[in-house]
């Protein structure tokens, strides 16, 4: 089968390697996003993607923009490609190229539809408390992640994973059945199947603004959205005019101080903060602007917080 892959980041470049080195697929394109400048030099980033299709000889292109790009659109109609995967690239696919392929284009998701539609499913989905996640292969349509299920495979989150513990787990467990689904798509064996709209949720693309700390809410909110939000936006507040980012936190157990929110309140060395619902996070490690990470001890012996130092959203 001839296949055009579409993807950018880590998260996929387990599929495309389960699809390079299966033997019955012929990868005829790797797409990827181009690099884009990072970090504090702002020197240009190279998607995962792109270092693997280099450095296994995969045909590649990062075209700025796809929708009208006529030299993009001839160089798919002449390699006329039985399916298109799409997995994280990070763009709409316009109509011309969802009409393009015979066997159609074939998104593998990393929630299970139709929940947790849109950019960021892993990082909401942890962030909302989900004990079970997973991954869909669909159909791709002009809608947003709306498009007939094909296959899908479940993933129990566990109680101390993170996004970034999790997306792996999940690009492992959908690379496999990427490649069954297109298999079953050849044969004839699958049917897409409608969403029930009735249960689909968003995950919006993450900001800034989301990693910031609503002391109102209770600390097992506060933690998953903690979870959630590792290693980006986190999990920040406000402290003596700095920003404080918390790096390690649990709900504080049963008998442990319960400070009015947002509050602090130090005991034999360890450090909490009081949450909405009665409730208390424990801090473990953290980082004031500027500063680097410290545990919650030092933070305690350097900064010596008093029972009225408060954590500001």
């Amino acid at each position: 089968m001839d296949v055009v892959f579409c993807g950018t980041p880590q998260f996929a470049v387990s599929a495309l390697a389960a699809l390079a080195e299966a033997g019955d697929f012929q990868v005829r394109l790797v797409v990827c996003q181009p690099g884009r400048p990072a970090g504090r030099g702002l020197a240009v980033t190279e998607p995962p993607v792109r270092q693997y299709a280099l450095q296994n000889n995969l045909p590649l292109a990062q075209p700025e923009q796809i929708k009208n790009n006529a030299e993009f659109r001839a160089q798919l109609e002449d390699l006329r490609p039985d399916a298109i995967v799409v997995v994280a690239y990070g763009r709409m696919l316009p109509p011309w190229m969802l009409e393009l392929p015979p066997l159609g284009c074939i998104n593998l998701h990393a929630s299970l539809l139709p929940k947790y539609r849109g950019a960021a499913p892993i990082q909401w989905a942890i962030a909302r408390g989900e004990v079970v996640t997973g991954v869909t292969t669909m159909l791709i349509d002009s809608g947003l992640d709306t498009g007939g299920i094909l296959l899908a495979r479940e993933l129990i989150i566990e109680a101390e994973d993170t996004a970034e513990s999790l997306a792996p787990r999940l690009a492992a467990l959908g690379a496999p059945l990427l490649a069954e689904t297109l298999r079953g798509l050849q044969a004839g064996a699958l049917t897409p199947r409608p969403q029930d709209e009735r249960a689909a949720t968003l995950a919006p693309l993450l900001k800034k603004e989301d990693g910031r700390i609503d002391f109102r809410r209770s600390a097992t909110e506060i933690w998953n959205r903690m979870r959630g939000f590792l290693p980006w936006p986190g999990a920040y507040a406000g402290f003596r005019g700095r920003t404080l980012q918390l790096w390690s936190a649990h709900p504080a157990p049963a008998g442990a101080p319960r400070p009015a929110p947002g509050q602090m309140q130090v005991q034999d060395e360890r450090l909490f903060i009081g949450c909405g619902r009665e409730s208390a996070l424990e801090v473990f490690e953290l980082q004031i602007e500027g500063k680097r990470r410290m545990s919650a001890r030092d933070f305690v012996n350097g900064y010596r917080p008093q029972p009225g130092d408060v954590m500001n959203p």
